[in-house]
């Protein structure tokens, strides 16, 4: 279709399925910064006032589950008092031993999809990027005030013609807040000191339509108005569904895991091809198996935006990037306790991480 819409959404940190993601991950770095080589899977799921943490952990970290998950409830903003169940095992004797060799090899089997296009200075789709963008103003804002709740979404649909974006056609935010702001002064507010402050008024026009909380009052939110559970935001942890992620998550796993770090390594390959000028967009396959170090299958589309063959560019990958396991895991230091600033807003377009730096790539 010459002229197409697409939608992409976010969340903030008080979104459930996100407070569990951060609950996992802060017990992931608290593990990692006590043992680098831990092997860990430890999940949350709340609902009202309960909090369960489970997994596995391989690990000689000593960890106070219950403290973490009472500290990130509290860092995000809620004040409700939290009882925290543990569940937590050593992990498999079967799945350790399948990992444990001389050579790092994968945690499990999976495919994991990177990717990365020139619509935005951080290699991203616009949809997503600008959602994540409100999101995160989202959350300053309400962090200024005290008439808004940690809760809130974001969407971003966009008008695309000829596959080059040219204009916003819908913003959607859904913010908690307190019974007494009106759903007129809560529209005036976010209109003016969220969305304005954060979207270039180019993309901007008489037509955009804003939806702000469409559903009308939003005053119970969190785990007292939705269960939430890590791992089940995918698409905002990605590309927003613009492109193929694998399925699985990335919050609570090690980077033995290779859904997490194969991922994070696809996403710094597609983004440097793409930041030297190979290509106009790129998306990366792989694929493993548990106990296997190297990736089964490495596939690569450009979508026609290259000079070069995808012949030529996967002989260019493979002669510039290692996939093996332990390798990924060294090239971008993923052993790291830097888990937690992952979670929010998208695991990818941050400039600070290790996947999102430049490497000069020899042809």
């Amino acid at each position: 279709m010459s002229k197409f819409y697409f939608t992409s959404e976010s969340v903030t940190s008080g979104h459930p399925d996100k407070v569990c993601d951060l609950i996992a991950d802060s017990i992931l770095d608290e593990a990692i910064r006590q043992d680098p080589y831990a092997h860990m899977a430890v999940e949350a799921t709340i609902k009202d006032d309960l909090i369960l943490v489970y997994g596995e952990a391989g690990t000689t970290a000593v960890i106070d589950y219950e403290a973490i998950a009472k500290q990130v409830m509290k860092d995000i903003g809620y004040t409700e008092e939290y009882s925290v169940l543990v569940k937590v095992n050593k992990q498999s004797a079967e799945i350790n031993s399948a990992v444990a060799h001389d050579e790092v090899a994968a945690g499990d089997q999976g495919i994991m999809f990177g990717y990365a296009c020139d619509e935005t200075i951080s290699f991203m789709p616009f949809a997503i990027d600008a959602a994540h963008m409100l999101a995160k103003h989202l959350e300053r804002y309400r962090r200024s005030v005290d008439f808004l709740g940690p809760d809130g979404k974001t969407q971003v649909t966009c008008e695309y013609d000829d596959g080059v974006m040219k204009r916003i056609d819908t913003i959607v935010i859904s913010t908690q807040h307190k019974a007494d702001v009106t759903q007129e002064q809560l529209r005036e507010l976010i209109i003016e000191n969220v969305i304005k402050p954060t979207i270039d008024p180019k993309y901007l026009d008489e037509n955009t339509k804003y939806l702000i909380n469409p559903s009308g009052s939003f005053v119970v939110g969190g785990s007292w108005g939705d269960s939430g559970t890590t791992g089940r935001k995918t698409a905002v942890d990605t590309y927003g569904g613009y492109a193929p992620h694998g399925g699985g998550c990335f919050s609570s796993k090690d980077p033995t895991k290779v859904d997490r770090s194969a991922a994070y390594y696809a996403r710094y390959v597609c983004r440097n091809l793409v930041a030297n000028g190979l290509c106009r967009k790129c998306l990366l396959q792989l694929s493993y198996a548990i106990g296997k170090a190297d990736p089964l299958s490495v596939n690569i589309e450009t979508y026609g935006t290259s000079e070069y063959s995808e012949e030529e560019l996967l002989a260019i990958i493979l002669k510039n990037f290692d996939f093996r396991v332990g390798k990924m895991i060294d090239e971008l230091h993923m052993r790291q306790p830097f888990y937690h600033e992952t979670v929010n807003y998208g695991h990818f377009g941050k400039p600070w991480l290790p996947w999102e730096q430049f490497k000069k790539i020899e042809l």
